[in-house]
């Protein structure tokens, strides 16, 4: 590389868990990295007390709210994702399993490698770096409930304490660095709040902040907050043009415009396929595949819930991290709890009664109404947010189900905004029958554990047949060809050297399990093929091509 001919060696576009991999292991490389990061950087004490906050909780720029969660919405699903630097890292739940065997084994990538085998190095280091425990520390009133629940559907021996990445130590006390030798920022000890999805206050989350982007900034790293990337272009030359705004502003946007030889798209899911179908259809990156879309997932994706119109105290629905057991339905139907602190109610405003999935649309609001006629205090009740996530265990579940979504662009007035419709495999399903077991049977416990009373929840999209998703992932996948997938197996994008995915857009298949963990581990193996700066030949493995991403 020659340094004098670009602005930047590589430019990253976002902060999540693939773009903060990219910003360290790059830079420890000797590039010349500068991060650009739509979302607001924040110190413990800027993040929103409660998810009434807000402007400190949502992410809607435009409206003057520069929060951690975004929510976006596509004709089949409603996606949550996250927003700042740290990326999602400030608004998951801390949750870092290992795939299963379906996932490594998927049609669109097992004949590529052996991926369980090659990235299990990678899972380890990712382990290591975002301080994985591999095993929840507390057995509390919520841990109880779902080992119990899981024994009444007959699934008790798949019940487990989840893998979490949270500094435990001593609640509230503030140490040094316990992971990097010192080199990290100091932490302080986990005290339970629950308020790990809102942002956490004490210290405790191990966010990409306090790990890999911390490293990468003492190394020389540069992150931007607050600028969002609009264009990528090739530049005449060589290289490519990477145009950037201010978020969020209606006049005196402050356009700037840089060059780099190589640009990572780490943007998260939504992003980075918003980006690339943009820059495709304006003829910026002309030679993205015409596969970008294809196999976009959901995770195949249900959030429901056991609601109650009162707790006794000793349950503490609302104590622990945000997600803390898991169990299977069965071999494809993955469970878990999850909580909100005391106080972070917005959430419930989308809680609704449960209704049958397989009915349409007519028949869901019949349900829906039947339930509230039958009960009409209690649905009242239940309905009110207040101490909502102090009443409530959420259920995420979760499928290895091969399904998925085409995503395109539209036309919609005179804005290019992303679209779907049903693609590859079954199709991406608006209900999920597990789901509704394993809810009710939640539902049972706390009830007989002195909830009263006590009702499955669904949500207001799932009765309009709209799922929601916290982990949007595909559409710029891994292939073995530009006709079948947009990255190869180095994550490059076919058609456009010096281009790359490394986010959860490459991931080709439905984890079944929260999938930050493998985002991460897929970066790192990406990553560590890539030389060192100036170095003479240090070529991947030969598959596809044989040039060295560098």
């Amino acid at each position: 590389m020659t340094a004098t001919r670009f602005d930047h060696d590589v430019v990253v576009i976002g902060s999540g868990f693939g773009g903060s991999v990219a910003a360290l292991r790059l830079r420890a490389k000797g590039y010349d990295v500068h991060v650009y990061e739509a979302g607001r950087r924040f110190a413990d004490e800027d993040f929103a007390k409660t998810s009434w906050n807000v402007r400190r909780y949502l992410w809607a720029p435009a409206l003057g709210c520069f929060g951690v969660q975004r929510i976006h919405k596509l004709p089949h699903v409603m996606v949550l994702a996250g927003a700042g630097v740290g990326g999602g890292s400030l608004n998951y739940a801390n949750t870092l399993y290992v795939p299963g065997e379906v996932f490594f084994g998927d049609r669109q990538w097992a004949h590529l490698a052996d991926w369980q085998t090659e990235l299990a190095p990678h899972y380890a280091t990712a382990k290591r770096m975002l301080g994985v425990v591999e095993q929840y520390p507390h057995m509390g009133p919520v841990e109880r409930i779902m080992e119990a629940a899981a024994g009444d559907l007959g699934v008790g021996d798949t019940f487990r304490r989840a893998p979490v990445g949270v500094w435990f130590g001593t609640p509230g006390e503030t140490v040094p660095d316990p992971f990097f030798g010192g080199a990290g920022p100091e932490r302080t000890g986990c005290t339970l709040c629950g308020n790990c999805m809102v942002g956490c206050r004490v210290g405790a989350k191990n966010t990409l902040v306090k790990n890999y982007l911390a490293l990468a900034e003492r190394l020389g790293a540069v992150i931007e907050p607050l600028r969002t990337v609009t264009e990528v272009r090739v530049r005449r030359g060589g290289g490519y043009l990477v145009t950037t705004q201010r978020s969020g502003a209606w006049f005196g946007r402050d356009r700037r415009t840089v060059t780099a030889e190589q640009v990572v798209f780490a943007a998260g899911t939504w992003g980075t396929q918003q980006l690339l179908h943009r820059m495709k259809d304006s003829g910026a990156l002309p030679g993205v595949s015409d596969a970008l879309g294809r196999l976009t997932r959901t995770n195949s994706e249900a959030l429901d819930g056991a609601v109650a119109v009162s707790i006794p105290e000793r349950l503490e629905l609302a104590r622990g991290v945000a997600i803390t057991t898991s169990f299977h339905v069965d071999e494809t139907t993955h469970v878990e709890n999850v909580r909100y602190g005391p106080g972070s109610n917005l959430m419930g405003m989308l809680a609704t009664g449960l209704v049958p999935g397989d009915r349409g649309l007519g028949g869901r609001l019949a349900a829906l109404a039947a339930g509230i006629i039958a009960a009409p205090l209690t649905a009242l009740r239940l309905a009110v947010p207040r101490r909502w996530s102090e009443r409530t265990i959420i259920a995420l579940v979760m499928q290895t189900a091969d399904n998925s979504l085409t995503v395109s662009l539209r036309r919609r007035f005179g804005r290019r905004v992303l679209t779907s419709v049903q693609g590859h495999g079954e199709p991406n399903p608006s209900h999920l029958p597990g789901a509704h077991r394993a809810v009710r049977a939640i539902a049972a416990r706390v009830e007989r554990d002195g909830g009263v009373p006590t009702a499955a929840r669904g949500s207001w999209p799932e009765v309009f047949g709209i799922p929601m998703t916290a982990h949007f992932l595909g559409g710029a996948v891994i292939s073995d060809s530009p006709r079948t997938g947009v990255v190869d197996s180095y994550h490059r994008v076919w058609g456009h050297p010096g281009l790359h995915v490394v986010d959860g857009a490459a991931v080709p298949a439905n984890p079944g399990v929260n999938p930050s963990l493998t985002i991460t581990a897929m970066a790192e193996r990406a990553l560590s093929y890539w030389p060192r700066r100036g170095a003479a030949d240090a070529r991947p493995p030969q598959r596809e091509r044989s040039d060295a991403p560098g």
